[in-house]
């Protein structure tokens, strides 16, 4: 009976370290990279370096992190596969593209 548990058990913990963590810089009024390709089950972290608050809001609504203070951040897993084009709804001119494959 343990042998057969097992190999669901290594499965799920391959699964786990087979994900990465991604990081957008926001910094300068601007995200950095502004064309971000990732995986379903990444995560990815934006960090506001910039001395004013921001967000991270997908134009289709599929996200929306709440305001990000300077030295903040905020995390979201990728869950479905698409193109996401998202922006800081605090300053519209700033946008930029989440890819999940």
């Amino acid at each position: 009976m343990m042998a057969l548990a097992l190999p669901g058990a290594m499965g799920w913990n391959a699964a786990l370290a087979e994900s990465t963590v991604h990081t957008v810089v926001i910094e300068g009024m601007k995200f950095s990279p502004d064309v971000l390709e990732v995986q379903v089950g990444d995560t990815v972290i934006w960090r506001n370096k910039d001395i004013v608050p921001h967000n991270v809001t997908a134009a289709n609504h599929a996200f929306h992190s709440p305001t990000i203070s300077p030295e903040g951040s905020w995390k979201y897993t990728a869950r479905k596969k698409g193109e996401y084009d998202y922006l800081c709804t605090l300053h519209p001119t700033m946008k930029a593209k989440l890819i999940l494959r």
